[in-house]
């Protein structure tokens, strides 16, 4: 006869901050709330799941990692085909193997926080017969269901610290300098780093730019007598000729081109047209890495003891997500549906647009 509850906890896919804070208010609020809980810690991501890598956490290890960055179980990104199965990397089904683990430790439910991709698999997890809670982490801010995630306030920070620091040796060499952000798919991290720096262009991947808009703006500016300009360009942004190609027709271009990356191209480009040079500075992990900012703390502490509360209810196929500055249970189905990507109507560039800053369109 079963006597204890048993939880695993999992951090899946790229780290970011407010991951330990995370784990720390599931493990705290459980560990003061139910009697005979065990904790499992899997090691590296689903990886622990599926090798059975994982150690049992005790009320100390929950202790002390509130404001650390990473997060003290390891983290690796899983393949997976969307809606079908979690796979290795040649393609083999680790479903079973998962399983296997999640039945010979008898486990209650998973906690899994990761990000879109991993919402995604944590909803196969479930399809599967497995009691899941999930938690939504990414510096992108895009999972579904949420207003906010974990992780995405300490990334503007530090985005923003980087976009300032650049102001002054743009400034002092008449330079247009162009700071190139995470966000692949979506733009809130670079929206929201660059309305805070003062960006003079933001460009994301929601609005095609057109490089005689972003022209236009640093010629404006010319005539103010301002001799350089900040661009903030998330990852994924793209020219509008390009957002008119399929996905692999851009995807032919992008193996063939001469640029790292599209920052290195736009800056070639307009260095050519204005005749200024043109600088790409790329902070990269410098995002994902380091303490997390206090707004993170608070956050992910109150997503870990709200996913808790869940387990004591036994409340499972959730996403626990915020919605207009509520803790709210998000049907897990329901945030693994889409990407909720920056609406190009968005209050905020509209703000944006109001002290005349350009969106390359």
């Amino acid at each position: 006869m079963k006597h204890s509850t048993r939880v695993a906890l999992i951090t899946s896919g790229g780290d970011c901050q407010g991951l330990n804070a995370a784990i720390r208010g599931v493990g705290k609020t459980l560990t003061q709330y139910v009697d005979n809980i065990e904790i499992f810690g899997m090691y590296d991501g689903y990886r622990g799941l599926i090798e059975s890598d994982y150690s049992y956490m005790e009320a100390k290890d929950f202790s002390g990692i509130l404001t650390q960055g990473g997060t003290v179980l390891g983290t690796s990104r899983q393949n997976y085909i969307p809606g079908q199965a979690i796979v290795d990397q040649d393609g083999n089904d680790v479903m079973p193997a998962m399983m296997d683990t999640y039945t010979r430790l008898n486990l209650d439910c998973v906690v899994v926080m990761g990000g879109n991709g991993t919402q995604k698999s944590a909803k196969l997890m479930m399809d599967a017969g497995m009691n899941v809670i999930t938690l939504p982490k990414t510096i992108d801010n895009d999972i579904f269901g949420t207003d906010i995630t974990f992780g995405f306030q300490s990334a503007v920070d530090i985005a923003t610290n980087v976009m300032d620091y650049i102001h002054t040796t743009a400034s002092s060499h008449g330079r247009i300098f162009l700071v190139e952000l995470m966000g692949r798919d979506a733009g809130w991290l670079t929206l929201h780093a660059g309305i805070a720096s003062g960006a003079d262009v933001i460009l994301i991947p929601e609005i095609p730019y057109d490089l005689a808009c972003i022209e236009d703006v640093i010629e404006r500016r010319k005539k103010r007598g301002r001799n350089y300009s900040i661009i903030a360009v998330a990852e994924g942004a793209i020219a509008r000729g390009d957002a008119l190609l399929s996905e692999d027709e851009r995807r032919a271009i992008k193996e063939r081109t001469e640029y790292p990356t599209i920052s290195y191209r736009i800056a070639r480009e307009l260095q050519e047209i204005t005749g200024q040079e043109a600088r790409v500075a790329i902070p990269g992990h410098y995002q994902r890495g380091g303490p997390p900012c206090p707004y993170d703390r608070v956050l992910a502490s109150q997503f870990g003891t709200a996913a808790a509360h869940l387990i004591i209810e036994k409340q499972y196929g959730y996403m626990v997500g915020m919605q207009k500055g509520e803790i709210v249970p998000v049907p897990l189905e329901e945030a693994a549906s889409k990407t909720k990507f920056l609406p190009p109507d968005h209050p905020l560039i509209q703000s944006a647009r109001d002290v005349g800053t350009g969106f390359g369109n």
